[in-house]
């Protein structure tokens, strides 16, 4: 099967918002065909770089934290920011399964509290 490749030039299609932050579930993991979805210590991000827009992710998130950028709600917007400040610190690996864990979250993911999804 042929996979497209990404969207070069860091256009942002899908995002992970906060209710992934200290879940990280990663149903959308095991769903994307492209492995551009990463692990870092409280939550997970997509590469806008290596995503091909599929939007397989979206629906299999039980938390509902994965959202088209133009459908972030008001409050999560920041997250499409933190996303795109993430990797360009980290850079594209061409897939995270064989790049591994990311040790660090982007500073204003890192700052979060920690019960942020606390019931």
């Amino acid at each position: 099967m042929d996979i497209p490749q990404g969207r070069q030039g860091g256009i942002m299609a899908y995002v992970i918002a906060e209710p992934c932050v200290d879940v990280k579930d990663k149903a959308c993991v095991d769903e994307c065909p492209v492995d551009c979805i990463y692990e870092a210590p409280r939550t997970l991000y997509i590469n806008p770089n290596e995503c091909v827009d599929c939007g397989a992710c979206e629906p299999v998130c039980p938390t509902e934290a994965i959202f088209y950028e133009d459908d972030l709600p008001d409050e999560w917007v920041w997250y499409k920011d933190a996303a795109e400040s993430f990797f360009a610190e980290v850079g594209d690996q061409g897939g995270a399964t064989a790049f591994g864990p990311i040790d660090h979250d982007e500073p204003r993911v890192a700052a979060l509290p920690v019960d942020v999804n606390a019931d």
